[in-house]
Parts: structure tokens; C-alpha cells; sequence
């Protein structure tokens, strides 16, 4: 009939039997084998990656070194060069403060010699001065010993300035210190000796600020002996003419 119940399955509960018990020894094995396998796989596969990883860190530590090589010895070249540079730039700078403290020196020293050839004719006129005058009275001897006293200051203000007179007679002609004017047979000096001089030379801390003018010996029984004298006498007439146009000039002044 269609209306009549189900047949119960056997071991079900509707049965009313105790139903079928499972196999409890088997499924722990079953999940335990499961589990090694997946961490038996995860190890693989760590294994695999750490052993990836170690077969290309060689490879990226070799190229890093390689790198900062490349780059060490860049910045060694660079550290080279600018040394060098300012090396050079040094030299150069030391040089350029050489040349211009001597530069300012020798223009110092230069207006000083100029200076001071101006003043050393004054010098020459009061020395030909106290050569020509002899004071008389006593009003004569008071002025020309106030004109000895100024003449003393000027040759003080030389020497502390550095200024020295030449002393010429008897010494052997140099052309570097003596100009000779005039040239004249002697008996009593050799060939070559000054022996007067007809211009005071000077020096300035041992340069020489002007030269000295003198009269030098040609030696004993000179064969030019006609001509030498009327030469020479020319000379000094020259020079004596420079010495009176300086004189007249001054007293002109």
C-alpha cells in the first residue's frame, strides 16, 4: 500500500538498533600521514628556496664588490686630482705674493733712489760751499757755523736713511762703482788707480745710489802722453762748468 511506512535501515536509529560504529583505529593514521606530507612538501619547498637564495647571493655580493671597486677607485682618482690641483693652485698663489712683495719692494726702493738724487746735488753744492768760504770776522764765523750746523743735519738724515759716500782714492778703477772722466799718466800710482776724485759717489744699503766720477792713473811713461792731458783737460772743464751753472742756479734760487 502506498500509505504504509518505510522500511527502517538497518543500524539507523529508527531501526532501533545501535548503528554502525566507524573505524576509530584507522583515521588518526590516515590524518597523521596527511600531515607529514604537507610539512614534508613545505620543508621542500623552504629547502628549495633557501638553497635559491644562496646560489644567487654569491653572485649579488660579487657584483657589489665589484661595484664599490669601481667606485672606490673613482673617488681615488678624483681625490688626486684635486689635490694636485690645489697643489698647483697653491705654488702659484705663494708665487704671486713673492712677486708682488718684491715688486712693492723694488718700487719703494726705486722712488727712495730717486728721492734721494735729487737731494744729493744740494749735498755736493754745500760740500764746494764749505770748500771756497773762510770766515774772517766773527759775524762770519757765527753764519758759517750755523751753515755747518744745517749741513751736518742733511748728511744725518742721509746716513739714517742708509746713504754712504764712496771712498774712491787710491782704490782700483770699477766700473761698476767708478764712472772715469778723465785719464792722466802718473809716476806714483799704477795703471788703473784713481787718483782724485772730481765727483762724490754714494751707496744706499749697498747699492749703488750714484755713481762716483775720478781721475785714473794711465801708469808711468804712457806713450800717449800729448794727447791725454788736453782730452782730460777738456773733461774737467766740463765738469767744472756743471759744478758753476749748479752753483749760480742756487744762488739764482
Amino acid at each position: 500500500m502506498s500509505g504504509d511506512a518505510p522500511n527502517p535501515v538497518p543500524g539507523s536509529v529508527a531501526d532501533g538498533s545501535e548503528p554502525l560504529a566507524s573505524d576509530d583505529s584507522t583515521a588518526p593514521i590516515a590524518v597523521e600521514q596527511a600531515q607529514k606530507q604537507v610539512d614534508q612538501q613545505s620543508m621542500d619547498q623552504q629547502s628549495g628556496d633557501h638553497q635559491s637564495v644562496e646560489s644567487t647571493l654569491p653572485v649579488d655580493n660579487e657584483a657589489r664588490l665589484v661595484q664599490l671597486e669601481q667606485e672606490h677607485s673613482s673617488l681615488r682618482e678624483e681625490h688626486e686630482t684635486l689635490s694636485s690641483q690645489y697643489m698647483r693652485i697653491a705654488a702659484d698663489f705663494d708665487n704671486f705674493r713673492k712677486r708682488q712683495s718684491r715688486d712693492q719692494d723694488d718700487l719703494r726702493l726705486q722712488l727712495k733712489c730717486t728721492t734721494l738724487s735729487e737731494i744729493l746735488p744740494v749735498v755736493d753744492n754745500f760740500e764746494r760751499a764749505r770748500q771756497q768760504l773762510v770766515p774772517e770776522g766773527e759775524e762770519a764765523q757765527a753764519l758759517h757755523r750755523s751753515y755747518q750746523g744745517l749741513y751736518k743735519q742733511l748728511v744725518d738724515v742721509l746716513k739714517q736713511l742708509g746713504v754712504a759716500p764712496m771712498r774712491v782714492v787710491g782704490q782700483v778703477f770699477d766700473p761698476t762703482l767708478h764712472e772715469a772722466v778723465l785719464r792722466e799718466p802718473s809716476d806714483q800710482h799704477a795703471e788703473d788707480v784713481i787718483v782724485e776724485e772730481l765727483q762724490r759717489g754714494y751707496h744706499l744699503n749697498g747699492r749703488v745710489l750714484r755713481h762716483a766720477l775720478v781721475k785714473v792713473s794711465m801708469g808711468p811713461g804712457s806713450g800717449s802722453q800729448g794727447a791725454a792731458p788736453d782730452s782730460s783737460q777738456s773733461v774737467q772743464d766740463s765738469v767744472e762748468d756743471v759744478h758753476t751753472a749748479e752753483e749760480s742756479e742756487q744762488t739764482g734760487s
